[in-house]
């Protein structure tokens, strides 16, 4: 698609930066051919040059920009109209609500405004919502569900990694109500990258390599929102099992999705449904004949989606695959930001 040259470059600001998720979407940004960063936050480096942070900005546009402290006013002075926060669950809210106040439009990569209801969130992150009264207005930032409430939204809340492999196959089919909503079961293998950027014994090098190991069950923190938004797609409530696991590999998501499927539902039925959701999608790519593999995802901003279903079962098998930081992080932000700023959805992300 033709990014098309009249349009301005918009300035953003990138709150958290040093992360993986903020240095993933400083690398999509620099290029974009319609947006200028104007400022980078980070409590860590304040007052460092980005390019002696993160050398491979050293030439190009970012690299005359120092990191910021951290700081809504300095944000909104700037001259952002758009933020970008890549901070940890629980820091957002400090920020969200005093930049929208300030007129400037904020996208959260965090969870704290992914849950519709405090009571979930402080049930899944054990602590208090720091802002209910903003997860009213907040949009769930998966574009190819909710295209244009993002549009005119003032606060996104950009998905999880692990939901966003998860709901995408299987939003269309429930949907449609192929499948029978007691019998979801999700397995996905993550790299390390999903972790974030910090030291942490179990992250090393040494403890991850050659090894697979699962994690956060029963009740991993993304299962929240990923029945919030399949009980959504069903119209009831729901509950899946989720068994995420740690991969020796740096970044990449695959899950493997089981369900019943209703009595009388064909394999054609399921390719229907999938086809005519994701057919005119262009970062959703369907796979007949093969398995979604990392390597044909990793870096850029696509989910790769194939199904089997099984006659001697009954069941349907939903295999995905994403970047964690791509897909599942900073390039879906992007994504939703094009929305927002009235740019093609795939400005600046064709080749990402």
């Amino acid at each position: 698609m033709t990014n098309p040259i009249s349009f301005q470059p918009v300035p953003v600001g990138v709150v958290g930066a040093s992360g993986y998720s903020g240095e993933e979407l400083l690398r999509v940004l620099s290029v974009h051919p319609n947006v200028r960063v104007v400022c980078v936050t980070s409590r860590q480096h304040e007052g460092r040059l980005v390019a002696d942070v993160l050398p491979q900005f050293a030439r190009g546009p970012l690299a005359p920009l120092r990191f910021s402290s951290s700081s809504a006013e300095l944000i909104a002075m700037s001259g952002a109209r758009f933020a970008f926060l890549a901070l940890p669950h629980g820091l957002a809210s400090e920020f969200a609500e005093p930049l929208i106040k300030a007129g400037v439009r904020v996208i959260d990569l965090s969870a704290d405004f992914r849950l519709r209801s405090a009571a979930a969130y402080q049930e899944f992150y054990e602590s208090a919502h720091p802002a209910p009264h903003l997860l009213r207005e907040a949009v769930y930032g998966m574009p190819e569900i909710y295209r244009e409430p993002i549009r005119l939204a003032h606060l996104v809340a950009s998905p999880g990694c692990y939901p966003t492999s998860i709901i995408l196959p299987l939003h269309p089919l429930l949907k449609a109500g192929l499948l029978q909503t007691d019998s979801i079961v999700a397995s996905s293998i993550s790299g390390v990258s999903g972790a974030g950027r910090k030291a942490e014994t179990t992250l090393l090098f040494a403890e991850c390599n050659e090894s697979l190991r699962a994690y956060g069950l029963p009740r991993h923190r993304h299962l929240s929102e990923i029945e919030q938004e399949l009980s959504l797609a069903a119209g009831k409530s729901l509950h899946i099992s989720f068994a995420p696991h740690l991969a020796p590999v740096t970044r990449g998501i695959v899950s493997t999705i089981h369900a019943n499927l209703v009595s009388g539902t064909s394999d054609a039925d399921v390719g229907r449904v999938l086809n005519v959701a994701y057919e005119s999608e262009y970062f959703v790519r369907l796979r007949p004949g093969s398995f979604p593999d990392t390597k044909h995802v990793v870096k850029t901003n696509f989910c790769d989606i194939s199904f089997r279903t099984d006659t001697r079962t009954g069941r349907v098998v939903l295999c995905s695959a994403i970047d964690n930081l791509g897909k599942g992080a900073g390039l879906q932000a992007v994504q939703s930001f094009n929305l927002m700023a009235g740019l093609p959805e795939t400005c600046g992300l064709e080749f990402f």
